[in-house]
């Protein structure tokens, strides 16, 4: 694991627009953790407890896809929980694999949110437009725990907030941005 996080910071690399995680942080914690970007285009997994840390971890996706279904949600969508046919948009899944802690955190992205996916079913509908090197195991476990909360920053629709609470197996979102050049479907 100590492999993976020395391939981790790659925030600088992304260009203006280009469907990336932009920053992120830790704003209150039980532990002594901090925000960390994979570069997925390394192959790793995630999952039920590969990492066992206090970190809050995110990395890009798929860029550029065109859907060719509507794909449910569990947060945002146009309308209310759906992302229609035709929506251009980016992927990227943010995690928390805590032995026994909490955090308040925030990630911002370089396009506005379009919808989060938090639940086990959202996720696996989606799993076909990730597109990485990374393999996700077990899968059944992935989503919120109960209490956990994921909100879009009514201030900010680039920045989202999470208040998570982790234990195993941990938390496990994937949250769509607006392609890069294209207006959100507000």
């Amino acid at each position: 694991m100590r492999a993976m996080l020395s391939m981790a910071l790659v925030l600088a690399s992304a260009g203006p627009g280009s469907g990336a995680i932009r920053d992120g942080g830790i704003l209150q914690q039980s532990g002594q953790g901090r925000f960390v970007v994979l570069d997925a285009s390394q192959p790793f997994a995630v999952g039920h407890d590969h990492f066992d840390d206090d970190n809050l971890y995110a990395f890009d996706e798929a860029q550029m896809i065109t859907l060719s279904r509507p794909l449910v949600v569990d947060i945002g969508g146009m309308p209310e929980g759906v992302l229609p046919i035709g929506t251009e948009l980016a992927s990227h899944y943010v995690f928390f694999d805590s032995i026994q802690s909490s955090q308040f955190a925030y990630v911002v992205f370089d396009a506005p949110i379009l919808g989060v996916a938090t639940r086990q079913a959202t996720l696996a509908a989606s799993d076909d437009l990730a597109g990485t090197a990374v393999r996700y195991v077990s899968p059944e476990l992935r989503g919120l725990e109960t209490g956990d909360e994921v909100w879009i920053d009514p201030d900010d629709p680039h920045r989202l907030f999470l208040l998570w609470a982790g234990s195993s197996p941990g938390d496990y979102i994937r949250v769509f941005t607006a392609a890069p050049g294209n207006p959100p479907l507000m």
